[in-house]
């Protein structure tokens, strides 16, 4: 089975708190599957990073850590989003054209999306994509 993992839920898996558990299960998913990324996941993980460690909630050794951690995991980034698909589901769904993305590589591999962000959630919903961890989401 193959996953589609977004921005939140990667974040989480280091510096969740209230969403450490759902997290956590997805985090042990991966050991079993394999997790695709649109290629923004790439400049989101390290913005909430970086944004972390500007609040003093981490520091710049514990950035690097984590940032080997995601390179031994089995992630793959697609680079070749569909535009007209993105752009459609944003309209539709009142996304962002960066949640969209997650939302059309699901709908795209046919596979679940594990996200923590509400928005993008209800929005799978809709499309009938289905979700990891969707009881924490309501």
């Amino acid at each position: 089975m193959t996953v589609v993992v977004d921005a939140s839920i990667t974040v989480a898996w280091y510096l969740g708190e209230e969403e450490a558990a759902t997290a956590h299960v997805v985090l042990q998913r991966l050991g079993q599957t394999q997790a695709l990324a649109p290629s923004l996941w790439w400049f989101e993980v390290r913005n909430a990073l970086l944004a972390n460690e500007r609040r003093g909630r981490i520091d710049t050794t514990q950035t690097a850590e984590i940032l080997a951690h995601l390179v031994k995991l089995p992630i793959q980034l697609v680079r070749e989003p569909n535009g007209d698909a993105i752009l459609a589901l944003a309209r539709t769904h009142g996304l962002t054209i960066y949640d969209a993305a997650y939302l059309e590589l699901a709908l795209r591999a046919d596979a679940p999306l594990a996200t923590l962000d509400r928005q993008l959630a209800r929005a799978a919903r809709v499309a009938q994509v289905p979700l990891l961890g969707e009881r924490d989401l309501r």
